[in-house]
């Protein structure tokens, strides 16, 4: 695939043109919103959350890239959409790990490595198993799983010292909502035919509210547990 080959990956998207995605493309100032909200929120704790102010520079560039993607709808856009979000999961999924779970570095370090070859080696572990294109099935919301499981078992191995604080609720919750997202990212080819905008530009909002829920998360166990 070259990397100026036409991405028709949307139901709002009928042809080549930058403005084929209007609402997809719109949606996206949802990500520069929840990007301020974090890092106003990172900054308002003493000393500054460095971390999470990190995080909410990633929010920025997720919502940047999704909205070159978007418009452009090429394929090197397609990656300026899926590294920046790709980079948040692996970022929060170690800051966790440390943060929450209270994991020594070299942990932190071997479980995220395993996430990652988790994450690249389930797609085609799942098709040579069912024989079938299960991106194409799920209209590649598949690779977001791992990230849901992740998200799940952390909230499961919250910390009985610090559970007080009440970060593996906040956790579960959070991570039904991005299931809720990740429904509206499926079914987007689904509902052409009665919605010929798609459902893409739900998941960009649900997710932005994700991405700044799991951002105050940390920085309210940061503040709270100590």
């Amino acid at each position: 695939m070259g990397w100026f080959e036409p991405v028709m990956a949307y139901c709002e998207r009928t042809g080549p043109e930058v403005w084929a995605e209007p609402v997809n493309a719109a949606s996206n100032l949802a990500f520069l919103l929840a990007a301020a909200a974090s890092a106003r929120r990172a900054r308002a704790v003493e000393p500054p959350d460095r971390a999470c102010l990190g995080l909410a520079g990633l929010i920025a560039v997720v919502g940047i890239g999704s909205f070159l993607f978007h418009t452009l709808a090429v394929t090197w856009a397609m990656y300026a959409d899926i590294i920046p979000i790709t980079l948040f999961i692996v970022a929060y999924l170690a800051l966790a790990l440390h943060r929450f779970l209270k994991l020594p570095r070299l942990r932190v370090e071997a479980a995220t490595a395993g996430f990652v070859l988790f994450s690249f080696t389930l797609v085609p572990t799942l098709d040579g198993l069912t024989g079938a294109d299960i991106s194409a099935l799920t209209n590649g919301s598949i690779d977001y799983l791992p990230a849901a499981l992740a998200l799940f078992t952390v909230a499961v191995l919250d910390r009985p010292e610090t559970r007080f604080v009440g970060t593996g609720r906040r956790l579960t919750e959070i991570g039904v909502l991005f299931l809720v997202s990740l429904t509206a990212r499926t079914l987007d080819r689904s509902v052409c035919a009665v919605l010929p905008m798609g459902t893409h530009a739900l998941w960009h909002v649900l997710n932005a509210l994700v991405l700044y829920a799991l951002v105050a998360t940390a920085i309210r166990h940061r503040v709270v547990a100590g």
